[in-house]
């Protein structure tokens, strides 16, 4: 297994500036998400927000990929591509992924959103997981399991009637976007390595309202529920510390309330 980072004061002040500076924008693009609103509009945004707050887009050619922001809309997963094509519309829900780089760290947190009135449906899959990414976060503590984070949210996906995508997970960031270890969102408790002070990761459950089954567009990036069903995911990054966690990427009071 690759060595995992245990970061310094300073390197955790680095990563808590990159993820306010995130959270910060994810909060400016949440307040501007309506009905008839384009994907490419989204990136731009974003864009234009990261370099007015002295970042860069972290995603911004990462392994090509060729936009500042995954935009995934509905029966998308993960790694959507924002282009003019997808336009958001009344009862739609969409996920905006920022990472943002700020002095040679990086910070990376995500939301889903409610476009118009949601369906009863929407409203669920995206309560769940909220509340699926809190349920990991509470396990997060100097001597815990990795396992014990997965386990937790799996435990509340399956109790509300949902699913949680097995093929993508959180991971460890710092100086670079993805680092060790892995952060599984399924898991066992009392599995894993044991968490230790310094460490930093994020914890991004994807829920799906059906099943856990995925699938990847021909375009290499986009991933999608195999059934058609809606998928949600909240994302933050957090850092280990002796007492429990802290976390890196709390969103303003704006996001916050636009996600609920």
């Amino acid at each position: 297994m690759p060595s995992i980072e245990i970061h310094t004061p300073r390197s955790v002040e680095a990563l808590r500036l990159a993820g306010r500076a995130a959270a910060a924008t994810l909060a400016t693009v949440a307040a501007r998400l309506a009905p008839g609103v384009r994907a490419d509009q989204i990136d731009q945004w974003v864009r234009e927000d990261t370099a007015r707050r002295g970042g860069r887009p972290s995603q911004l050619g990462y392994h090509g990929f060729p936009a500042s922001v995954c935009v995934s809309r509905n029966n998308v997963v993960c790694h959507g591509i924002p282009t003019a094509r997808e336009v958001l519309a009344d009862g739609d829900i969409v996920n905006v992924d920022v990472t943002t780089e700020l002095g040679g760290y990086h910070g990376d947190t995500s939301a889903t959103f409610f476009i118009g009135r949601p369906s009863p449906e929407a409203k669920h899959v995206v309560d769940v997981a909220r509340r699926c990414r809190d349920a990991g976060i509470a396990e997060v503590r100097d001597g815990a399991r990795l396992g014990d984070i997965g386990a937790a949210i799996d435990e509340l996906a399956r109790k509300e009637g949902c699913s949680v995508v097995r093929e993508y997970g959180g991971h460890g960031i710092g100086r670079v976007m993805h680092a060790a270890p892995h952060v599984s969102h399924v898991g066992r408790r009392g599995s894993g390595i044991r968490l230790r002070a310094g460490m930093v990761f994020t914890i991004e459950p994807m829920v799906n309202l059906g099943g856990a089954e995925v699938r990847l567009l021909d375009d290499e990036w986009t991933v999608v529920t195999a059934d058609g069903s809606l998928s949600a995911q909240f994302e933050h990054t957090v850092v280990v510390t002796r007492k429990g966690c802290e976390i890196l990427t709390r969103e303003p009071e704006m996001a916050m309330a636009a996600a609920l």
